[in-house]
């Protein structure tokens, strides 16, 4: 016997990808506008990575909208693993502004320019960095509400370029101060290398994403501790796989009950442990599937390929 309960209420998050957008448009004004003033190719490559955040939100928005349509005939587990192609798009992104940004650098190192007006421009680097600071802090907090991925990854992403500008600045300022211009595209390769780090994180969670890999040890122990808590009436579990689409995770488990209970009590009693799961795990779907713990066929199917 096999149940299935959802928990219940999507939250629209494309507000927040909307808010990312703006952002970004912003901030690539503000950071063009420095690097405009100063012709630095620190801040050039700031701005590069401004460019790749607003690519990163359209992105996020355009996968947000899909993860919000119903389950469907062809997609019965729903769209929420759409989130992942949102992350390794803009991962995939930042990969490519670094190899820009190197380029630039190197061509740079190889031709030394002297800065211009470089307080101006470094004030208006720094405006753009608080912006980025507060639109990161708003979506990774929403993101962790909400267990979206690609909210995550936008603010992981935003406050990488926060502290990238923060070492252009500082970068930028020193070369003011020495008049060693070949510390700006110095600078600049050790941003590419920065954001080629990022990037790679980023693929690299959403090809674990794709392949369905089990929820973090922390939320396992959390299950598992649910479980112990309805083992007192000899019931025993075993089976349990999870993995995550997005915001949206999946609980399968085996229920072993005493071969003397009647299917209402055995169904019950599952009913009572998936909504005590889907309690602790906002939009979880739990699979129980109900066995005699008297029968020995119980104990042979305990592998994702059952044999007999």
């Amino acid at each position: 016997m096999e149940m299935t309960r959802q928990s219940q209420g999507t939250v629209d998050l494309r507000r927040y990808a909307l808010f990312s957008i703006a952002a970004a448009v912003a901030t690539i004004l503000l950071k063009g506008a420095a690097w405009s003033l100063t012709g630095s190719v620190g801040l050039l490559s700031d701005a590069i990575e401004s460019l790749v955040n607003l690519a990163g939100a359209l992105m996020a928005l355009w996968m947000l909208s899909i993860a919000l349509l119903p389950a469907d005939t062809e997609h019965p587990h729903g769209h929420d693993k759409a989130e992942y192609f949102s992350s390794a798009f803009e991962g995939f992104l930042i990969v490519v502004a670094a190899v820009s940004i190197g380029y630039t650098a190197i061509d740079r190192l190889m031709h030394p320019q002297q800065l211009e007006a470089v307080g101006l421009g470094l004030l208006v680097s720094a405006l753009a960095s608080a912006v980025n600071f507060g639109v990161a802090r708003v979506l990774l907090r929403a993101g962790n509400e909400h267990k979206s991925i690609t909210l995550e990854a936008d603010a992981h992403h935003l406050l990488t370029d926060v502290w990238t500008s923060v070492g252009v600045i500082a970068g930028v300022m020193l070369v003011w101060l020495t008049g060693l211009n070949w510390l700006d595209p110095v600078i600049a390769l050790v941003v590419a290398a920065n954001i080629v780090w990022t990037g790679w994180q980023l693929l690299r969670r959403s090809a674990s994403g794709l392949m369905d890999v089990a929820l973090p040890s922390s939320e396992i122990t959390q299950i598992e501790k649910i479980l112990s808590s309805f083992a007192t009436t000899g019931v025993r579990f075993h089976a349990l796989r999870t993995r995550q689409a997005g915001r949206r995770v999946f609980i399968s488990l085996h229920v072993l009950v005493p071969g003397d209970w009647l299917v209402k009590r055995a169904h019950d009693f599952s009913e009572r442990i998936e909504e005590a799961l889907c309690k602790q795990f906002p939009h979880a779907n739990v699979i129980t599937h109900l066995e005699s713990r008297d029968d020995p066929l119980s104990m042979a199917d305990e592998s994702l390929d059952r044999r007999r």
